[in-house]
């Protein structure tokens, strides 16, 4: 500090003034100033020498306060280190005072450097000593110098109204006879750190500076004060209250925590209890949070505005283990009386503070005598109701309690949890929204895949499809199972590039796609071929109908795989086409698990590339298992670990499918699916040959006869008298059509399942379609008929020619 200053911290008395003079109290104003120049201290001298009531400088620029900002800043940049510069200031009233200004360099509790500023009237300043001696006798704010043995030399008034002490109790005191033990600690250890360091320290402590004060928190700073050859002798101690400050950075703190670590997922009862894990034991003792029961279902609450009303526990936290202050469990529904504040907090959508004296918490506490056995056994004294209200809807309410700590909830704390709440609130209500979607994108994808499975003899079927439980969405994966005519079966699994409502949409349109194919009974590579025609085509119109320039535009680009397979229970073959698919895993009786060896093909939509069909026997029950990447691929492996794996499972299948497909996907799946999964699996079966019969027929009208005799006599074995006429009439008529029409050979098949199926085949490619006969016309009628008596009919092309073949349905005591 100056000279004067120097004087006083060496113990002497300036002279021509002794401790009994009283200048003007306006020579000792003193002001604190931030390194950006705003002001955080005013002192009472201040605000009699310039006229500025404290209220209306803290916080504002000094340039624009006191004189032109020039002058300002030159008296602020010559004034340093105690050197005196005489400048102007501007008074309230607006004329200009001069004055002298001394600043001395000091820090606040986070470390920034700041300035103590002294300014004095001139005349007050000629005597020269005194000033100092005044100015520091008569300092409001908190300083202390204290020697080498650190025992107090000097106290301020401020000081000594702080400690409840005055200077005379505390010269030649330490600060361990002064302070609380857990602040003089860190205070004491600091002035040791400044004593041998000769560098300025600062720091903060809390707590009380006298026992029936509040809890305060203090900004220390201890600087040296050195002799002319840079010893040092004592130290001075300046403390400024910062506990509003302090306050405001912790609740500013706890906001930023809220706004980063509330809604870490998209899960009501995770965000909800993030929630209240960090109100608790920095706000609050005990804290509930209670949602409207419809909130869980994604549905937009509605809260009812009279009577009782139902809210479900989701989260709740306390600083006692086990949160013995619930009434509750997080899961139950709690019914709360009209009169409870919760219930009005929720009708109005403000927030409430509430001693427990408080007339609403009586009430509440007379209504619910389980909650007033709780506010006495822990001695609850005040308790805030925050709404969380997000986007003009209520959700539910947050209770906060304290009973540990002594001090009640305050205005400051109201706003604080009002501001926490509306901040979860949202993330509630984003989880919300999305489980709505969610559960909506679910509901879509369900109905486009398979609710039932069509019947069929040809093989045993389970099945699975697991969403992805990632915020990526709903994917495209699907799978279904098609008969065919000849008993014949095909199963499918395809996967849509992708995630969200468009690829449930694509996955729809292709399952679709696939099912007109298949009833048109395409080979394996046909019906891919033809299915990515659809494809292109279908992206192509998008594209074309497209809007760049929309905010809602995605990408129209449409790509998936397709694995199709046909198994014929007749012959045990198995047919197979991929268009970029991930091959069939099948494990034969009595063998080790393996992988079809099927060229791949290029995925649906890239279009350019053939597909190829691979044909191999299939042995009774035999073990299929059809399947999307999903349930191979993963953030933890590759594609060929994952098939690795599989086949590793599958060496070792369980009893029923239905346990297969749980063991596949517990063992290959993560908790956390990244992609949905759909899975097939199927295990075949054949048809005896006593189910089957075969004739072999010449291209002769006489041979018409004899295969209706063959027809009556086979039926008759089967104990199917009730079809034989239907049957001899089908069969009669597709041998005559294929006599006149086709070309040898000439073969009719009969086939018992759970339907009679007819079938003639002829080497002729040429398709059968009905036509209408005129009345005299003597032909033309045969298909008709058929069409009329069979259940179904249809045509199917293979490489020797084609089949017409025709369902007739048995009695239900008679089918296999």
């Amino acid at each position: 500090m100056g000279a004067e200053w120097a004087m006083i911290m060496r113990g002497a008395t300036p002279s021509g003034s002794g401790r009994g003079a009283h200048p003007d109290p306006a020579a000792s104003a003193t002001a604190v100033v931030d390194a950006q120049g705003i002001v955080t201290g005013w002192s009472p001298g201040a605000e009699r020498l310039l006229g500025y009531p404290r209220q209306e400088v803290v916080g504002r620029p000094v340039k624009r306060l006191l004189g032109s900002a020039a002058d300002v800043e030159e008296g602020l940049g010559t004034a340093v280190d105690g050197r005196t510069e005489t400048t102007l200031l501007r008074h309230r009233d607006g004329r200009n005072v001069e004055v002298q200004l001394r600043t001395y360099p000091s820090y606040d509790g986070e470390g920034h450097a700041q300035q103590l500023i002294v300014a004095t009237a001139p005349e007050e300043t000629r005597p020269g000593p005194a000033t100092a001696e005044e100015a520091f006798a008569q300092c409001l704010l908190p300083v202390m110098v204290y020697d080498s043995a650190l025992r107090v030399l000097r106290v301020s008034v401020g000081a000594s109204r702080e400690l409840g002490m005055g200077e005379e109790q505390m010269r030649g005191r330490r600060v361990t006879d002064i302070l609380p033990p857990h602040m003089c600690r860190t205070v004491e250890d600091g002035m040791r750190r400044v004593l041998d360091t000769g560098e300025p320290e600062h720091f903060l402590v809390r707590g009380k500076a006298r026992p029936e004060a509040p809890e305060r928190v203090w900004s220390i700073t201890v600087s040296p004060l050195k002799t002319y050859n840079g010893q040092v002798r004592h130290l001075e101690l300046f403390a400024l209250d910062v506990t509003e400050q302090h306050l405001a950075r912790e609740r500013l703190a706890l906001l930023n925590e809220v706004s980063t670590r509330v809604g870490s997922t998209l899960d009501v009862t995770r965000t909800a209890q993030e929630m209240a894990d960090l109100a608790v034991d920095r706000l609050a003792d005990f804290v509930t949070i209670d949602l409207l029961d419809s909130v869980f279902r994604g549905v937009e609450p509605k809260p009812s505005v009279t009577g009782t009303v139902a809210l479900r526990r989701v989260a709740q936290q306390s600083v006692l283990p086990g949160a013995p202050e619930a009434v509750i469990q997080p899961g139950d529904v709690d019914d709360y009386p009209e009169s409870a504040p919760p219930v009005r907090v929720l009708a109005t959508g403000l927030p409430s503070l509430h001693r427990t004296l408080d007339e609403a918490v009586r009430n509440w506490q007379e209504a619910d005598p389980d909650r007033a056995g709780v506010v006495r056994a822990f001695g609850i004294h005040s308790i805030m109701v925050i709404p969380l209200r997000a986007r003009g809807i209520t959700l539910g309410v947050a209770v906060f309690v304290r009973h540990r700590r002594p001090h009640p909830f305050e205005d400051d704390d109201l706003l604080l949890a009002e501001e926490m709440g509306a901040r979860a609130a949202v993330a509630v209500d984003n989880a919300r929204r999305y489980t709505l979607e969610r559960e909506t994108a679910l509901a879509l994808q369900r109905s486009l895949l398979p609710r039932h499975l069509a019947a069929q003899e040809a093989v045993e079927v389970a099945h699975r499809y697991l969403p992805a439980r990632t915020r990526a969405g709903l994917g495209g994966d699907w799978f279904d199972v098609i008969p065919l005519s000849g008993a014949r079966v095909a199963l499918v699994v395809g996967d849509v590039v992708g995630h969200g409502l468009n690829a449930s949409a694509t996955m729809g349109r292709l399952r679709t796609a696939v099912r007109t194919l298949a009833d048109v009974d395409l080979p394996a590579d046909e019906l891919l071929t033809q299915l990515d025609d659809v494809v292109t085509h279908v992206a192509a119109q998008e594209d074309a109908t497209a809007e760049p320039e929309s905010v809602l535009d995605v990408s129209t680009d449409l790509i998936a795989t397709c694995l199709y397979v046909v198994y014929d229970p007749v012959s045990g073959r198995c047919a197979a086409a991929s268009a970029g698919h991930p091959p069939p895993a099948v494990v034969t009786p009595g063998a080790h698990a393996d992988f079809v060896d099927i060229p791949p093909g290029p995925p649906l939509g890239v279009g350019g590339l053939p597909f190829e069909t691979v044909e191999w026997d299939l042995p009774s029950g035999s073990l299929l298992a059809l399947y999307t990447d999903g349930l191979v691929e993963g953030d933890d492996r590759d594609l060929g670990n994952g098939l690795a794996l599989l086949r590793q499972c599958l060496d070792r299948p369980a009893e029923s499918l239905e346990a297969t497909c749980d063991d596949l996907l517990r063992t290959l799946l993560p908790v956390q699916p990244q992609d949905d999964v759909a899975l097939l699996v199927a295990r075949t079966k054949a048809l005896d040959a006593g189910r089957v019969a075969t004739w072999d027929l010449p291209s002769d009208p006489t041979a018409v006869a004899g295969a209706r005799a063959e027809v009556l006599s086979r039926l008759t074995a089967w104990r199917l008298p009730e079809v034989a006429f239907t049957a001899e009439l089908v069969a009669s008529e597709l041998v005559t059509n294929a006599i006149r029409y086709g070309r040898p050979p000439i073969r009719l098949r009969l086939i018992r399942g759970a339907t009679l199926i007819c079938e003639v085949s002829d080497s002729s490619s040429s398709a059968p379609h009905l036509r209408r006969a005129r009345t005299f016309d003597e032909g033309g009628r045969g298909l008709l008929l058929v069409a009329q008596f069979a259940e179904r009919w249809g045509s199917r092309q293979h490489a020797d020619g084609k089949t017409i073949w025709a369902e007739i349905e048995l009695p239900g005591e008679r089918a296999v």
